[in-house]
């Protein structure tokens, strides 16, 4: 399989996700009975989202030790490649981190709900401030102030102090699922990724290498790209940046859940991380899918959830896999 997303990707995805968050629950239902190998050799090609990209992974890896003669080329590159890609007939299947687009929809796209994520604020680990920012959060309020008006400049500003240094902030250069839910969380549902403003770097491997280098660097990253897999704590150099989410001024046990990326994604299953940023995950297809396909995206929503926690996301109730199943039957 070729997983070439270059020497960024391998520092931040040495191996899979690891820790079991949430249990599937088990369907009551049989869509194929024992699955028999394909005798026939297949390529699935996928391309997209960094959010899904490890996760695909694992799927992959996993689906082939059921059926080895298909194999999967699968590349990073963001939501917008795996769309465009989709839509030219490049790929088979795009991974998407954001909602559909109305003119995606028009032109034949079908977007299939795989799992749930989200994207946190990061800053580093040697931020001048942090004491006072891991004490208090920050509201979004102050965030819409850094990234899209640009009327907060320092750090003493965004926690109150005297502190003149000043905010360094990155955002995607790339089409990017994670910088689209990020400006609807802080613009609203009209908010696009032009909204935010800020030094541009490439992929969610860029963003948290820009961040853990730069000491007055505030930037945002898919869950994957936060914390380390072995670990399940922020990668090394960065820290999550808390929400305080009803406005007090503190961060409130209630609200208090970054320390692992274990207390996260419960706090998403829940429903106490605001969405967005939370939002569902997608693999998208050009029409129904068939064949193969068909095949791999049937598994994904059955017996491919049981695998969603333990590589660090959020599965689909069985409701909403239910739902999705429609679409690939």
């Amino acid at each position: 399989m070729r997983q070439g997303l270059g020497l960024a990707i391998s520092l931040w995805l040495i191996g899979v996700l690891a820790g079991s968050v949430v249990l599937w629950a088990v369907f009551g239902i049989v869509l194929l009975g024992k699955p028999k190998a394909l005798q026939t050799e297949h390529t699935v090609r996928i391309s997209g989202a960094f959010a899904l990209y490890p996760l695909a992974v694992r799927w992959a890896e996993e689906f082939q030790k059921v059926h080895p003669n298909v194999r999967f080329d699968i590349t990073g590159g963001g939501a917008g490649k795996g769309i465009t890609d989709t839509l030219a007939g490049l790929v088979d299947i795009g991974m998407c981190s954001r909602e559909p687009h109305p003119e995606e929809l028009q032109k034949g796209a079908v977007f299939v709900p795989v799992a749930k994520d989200a994207v946190v604020a990061t800053i580093n680990e040697r931020n001048p401030v942090r004491n006072l920012l891991l004490r208090k959060g920050v509201t979004k309020e102050t965030l819409h102030a850094i990234w899209v008006t640009r009327r907060i400049k320092t750090w003493g500003q965004v926690v109150g102090t005297k502190d003149p240094s000043p905010i360094h902030v990155y955002t995607r250069a790339d089409a990017a699922g994670a910088a689209e839910t990020w400006a609807k969380f802080l613009v609203g549902k009209e908010g696009k990724q032009e909204d935010l403003k800020g030094v541009g770097v490439s992929g969610d491997p860029g963003m948290a290498i820009a961040v853990a280098r730069d000491p007055l660097g505030i930037g945002y990253n898919n869950i994957a790209f936060a914390y380390d897999h072995r670990t399940g704590k922020p990668i090394k150099g960065l820290l999550i940046l808390p929400l305080d989410l009803n406005g007090d001024r503190k961060l409130d046990p209630s609200e208090n859940f970054y320390g692992s990326r274990h207390q996260l994604l419960h706090a998403i299953a829940a429903g106490r991380y605001p969405s967005p940023p939370a939002r569902y995950l997608y693999f998208v297809t050009k029409g129904k899918p068939e064949g193969v396909v068909a095949m791999f995206l049937q598994w994904v929503l059955t017996e491919g959830q049981k695998i969603v926690p333990q590589a660090g996301f959020v599965p689909l109730t069985s409701s909403d896999a239910l739902t999705a199943l429609q679409k690939v039957r």
